[in-house]
């Protein structure tokens, strides 16, 4: 009886130790999820599909063999105040480790407050941190005949939040494409699809080091 009764206990350790390995194993070979909230600068506006930095990301992330899958949930014309109503939500189904945050242009061609804006970004990084989820900064700059004032204000927004929710900021990620014209489409507003691998570049190291492990 006593030998009948070690085996029955010795089994059952046995199979919740692996269970406990099973379980280790898939949470440890489970991709890391990217969340990306932009606007039409990362929906592929006017472009082929899988023309954008987002999509070239993706191939980038396989071809360095780093173990993330990207979730695209941009939308061409999206503000600041879209951007902090849907991000619950996106949290909730995709439990991301990294939250891009690409948004702020449309708040600042329609000319909206830049308080407004600030606000809007400072409660999605903080619902991304509530969630785990690191933050990446996706900052923008306004054309000059905006006046100099709201530009200079805008552009500072990024900075000065990027210092205090200590996340990491890409200062402008149209570097380098918004000085030439022949990078834009007829617009004048969406970069070329030759436009974003350099998009990317500026993106690119920013994303991969918020990728290592903590």
């Amino acid at each position: 009886m006593l030998n009948k009764l070690m085996k029955l206990v010795t089994s059952r350790v046995a199979l919740a130790a692996l269970l406990l390995l099973t379980g280790a194993a898939s949470a440890h070979s489970a991709p890391k999820t990217i969340l990306v909230l932009g606007d039409s600068l990362s929906a592929e506006y006017g472009l082929s599909r899988g023309a954008g930095w987002v999509a070239l990301a993706e191939r980038r992330l396989k071809s360095d063999n780093i173990d993330a899958a990207i979730v695209n949930a941009s939308i061409s014309g999206e503000t600041t105040s879209g951007g902090r109503t849907r991000l619950p939500a996106l949290l909730e189904k995709y439990h991301p480790a990294l939250v891009v945050i690409e948004l702020g242009a449309n708040d600042g061609l329609r000319g909206l407050p830049v308080a407004a804006a600030e606000a809007n970004l400072r409660a999605m990084a903080a619902a991304a941190h509530q969630a785990n989820a690191r933050v990446l900064l996706v900052g923008m700059r306004m054309p000059p005949n905006y006046g100099r004032d709201y530009a200079d204000k805008f552009f500072a927004m990024y900075a000065g939040l990027s210092k205090e929710l200590k996340a990491p900021l890409v200062p402008f990620m149209l570097e380098g494409v918004a000085d030439k014209a022949q990078l834009f489409q007829p617009d004048r507003l969406h970069p070329t699809a030759e436009a974003h691998p350099i998009i990317l570049a500026n993106i690119w190291p920013s994303l991969q080091k918020l990728l290592k492990p903590r």
